[in-house]
């Protein structure tokens, strides 16, 4: 997986969003909102390859979790990223 190129990521309150920074990416139908574990493994994987599993590892690393949950937690937001567009499969 790769997040999609010309979406950032930016601080709304005490939560995240993601934007798209031209008018190709903007859908106005929905916006995109990430929580603080979400937006820091967007944080580490933008512009880079990465799969489920790196993003479980970033996880039990930070907050000392154990695998099986991370990969749970990983898969369920990687698919969300996938459906919402920002995060090519």
């Amino acid at each position: 997986m790769k997040t999609v190129e010309g979406f950032r990521l930016r601080p709304l309150g005490a939560e995240f969003i993601v934007t798209g920074e031209s008018i190709k990416q903007v859908n106005f139908n929905k916006m995109i909102s990430l929580n603080e574990s979400a937006a820091y493994l967007w944080r580490e994987v933008e512009g880079k390859d990465f799969t489920v599993e790196d993003l479980a590892r970033l996880l039990v690393e930070r907050y000392e979790i154990d695998m099986e949950t991370a990969t749970k937690d990983s898969a369920a937001i990687a698919e969300k990223w996938v459906e919402a567009g920002i995060v090519e499969a």
